[in-house]
């Protein structure tokens, strides 16, 4: 016989090899599946090789005929062999003589060219640790009263919960998230104009498959959230990044002269200087955008928790009918693993994207959407937010005097709004190493500059200090091991 219709030497050592008896390594006939499939696809089986005698492996490895048998049927259902009256032999598939061996390097060549436009923002690291940004106090969450709102509104909707919904998201979520808006931000909407999305950066990419082609020019806040950047990439557009100042975003009047499709401020609290858009500056750029048909993303990141002042109202509620999409979330003001986040459309942008969204969305986590509509009507939404306000505010100001005692003399930005405050660094000092060191003694606070596309300058070498998840008696010993992480920067 040819080497062709017999196993060779070192297959039938392989298939011959005792079978683990151990539970955790499967059933025998699993693990026997799995060696004929590994030796067929490393090529040690080749094509046309004909299979052992059932009876003869039976005997072999210790294992019923049946098992056998039904492993050769497994294997010729796959693809893997081919039964006829000689026996069972390997089929001819394509590349099984060559070894599944994971490639030494990456073929950069088959991603698109818009993975290679994105560039890593912010390691996230260990968001358990204290002093991380834009985290929530989620051991303050009241998750007894989530649970009897999840029963009474699966209570409600019955097994239809289970199914697919509304492609905008569930009716009575839209409407109250709407009455919420009306109330609270001063945006001019109704129910109809709410679209739910996957959190706030599903918001983001809906903005862009809505109202942005590929080519066309967007721009960002920088320093600013590395999440539109990544959505204005996927969206192949071109992006300018515009500077910070004290009163937000900064748009030289010469930058007109080539308009965007898309503009991306968050001006109620900008991320993650924590300036706030001059009114001025709002009007400005609404009436900039309408003269020359551009979008305004309105990102009202924070917004919830103003801690100075009123409320600053968001940009939307401005003007009638102002080219803004409003972009908000529940990531901060509850929980980020909720993943629900919204859009609320101008009306005269509605019309036109009705169609579009029913065929880009499907509708789901109607439970959940159920669940926070209940949590809304019935006050809990409220109550939540006024104890966070409250905790936020001590938080901060427990902040505040730690960097005090023990970072006198820093810069200190931000804190009329939001969960953390921003502390410039002298420029010698990489805020990139610092949060590194930081973070490998214990605190997960972020370098200013990894939220920026911009070479590192001083405008935006900091660093970012969040108290949403850290109780106020802890502040001072962390800020007093922070000085001592900057002190052996400093020396270095």
């Amino acid at each position: 016989m040819t080497a062709m219709t017999v196993t060779t030497t070192s297959s039938v050592s392989l298939l011959s090899t005792p079978l683990d008896l151990d539970a955790a390594a499967g059933s025998r006939q699993q693990q026997l599946l799995a060696r004929f499939k590994r030796a067929i696809l490393d090529g040690q089986l080749p094509p046309g090789s004909r299979l052992p005698a059932t009876r003869s492996l039976c005997t072999e490895l210790q294992v019923a005929r049946n098992t056998v048998l039904a492993v050769y049927e497994q294997l010729v259902a796959e693809g893997y062999a081919r039964a006829d009256r000689q026996g069972t032999r390997v089929a001819a598939l394509a590349g099984a003589a060559t070894r599944f061996v994971q490639p030494s390097r990456p073929d950069s060549t088959r991603q698109s060219r818009r993975v290679s436009t994105m560039t890593p923002t912010r390691d996230a690291g260990d968001r358990t640790l204290p002093l991380t940004p834009g985290m929530p106090a989620l051991n303050r969450f009241p998750l007894n009263a989530w649970l009897r709102a999840q029963e009474r509104a699966l209570k409600r909707a019955g097994p239809m919960a289970l199914a697919y919904g509304d492609p905008l998201g569930e009716p009575a979520l839209r409407e109250a998230i709407a009455q919420y808006l009306r109330v609270a931000r001063g945006v001019r909407c109704e129910a109809a104009q709410v679209v739910l999305t996957e959190g706030a950066q599903g918001a983001l990419s809906l903005c862009v498959r809505l109202f942005a082609n590929p080519g066309e020019r967007a721009w960002l806040e920088d320093p600013g959230y590395g999440g539109v950047r990544a959505a204005f990439h996927a969206g192949d557009l071109k992006i300018r990044s515009m500077p910070v100042d004290g009163e937000g975003i900064v748009i030289p009047a010469r930058a007109w002269r080539s308009p965007p499709r898309l503009v991306h401020v968050t001006p109620s609290h900008q991320y993650p200087t924590g300036a706030v858009l001059s009114l001025p500056r709002r009007l400005e750029l609404i009436a900039r955008a309408r003269e020359c048909g551009a979008w305004i993303i309105e990102d009202d990141y924070d917004s919830e928790f103003r801690h100075r002042g009123h409320p600053v109202p968001a940009m939307q509620g401005l003007v009638p009918d102002a080219p803004v999409l409003y972009v908000g979330t529940f990531s901060k003001t509850l929980f980020p693993g909720l993943r629900i986040g919204f859009l609320v459309l101008p009306q005269s942008a509605g019309a036109g994207a009705w169609p579009a969204l029913a065929e880009l969305l499907r509708g789901g986590h109607r439970l959940e959407q159920l669940a926070l509509a209940e949590f809304m009507a019935g006050g809990q939404f409220a109550r939540h937010l006024g104890r966070m306000r409250r905790l936020y505010r001590e938080r901060q100001q427990a902040l505040r005097e730690a960097l005090q005692a023990h970072l006198p003399g820093y810069e200190v930005w931000g804190g009329d709004s939001g969960l953390h405050l921003t502390v410039r660094l002298p420029l010698d000092w990489p805020d990139t190493a610092v949060s590194t060191a930081a973070r490998a003694a214990g605190m997960n606070v972020g370098a200013l500059s990894s939220f920026s596309a911009l070479p590192r300058q001083a405008a935006s070498n900091g660093l970012v200090i969040g108290y949403g998840n850290t109780s106020s008696e802890q502040f001072a010993p962390l800020i007093r091991r922070l000085a001592q992480v900057l002190r052996r920067a400093g020396k270095g």
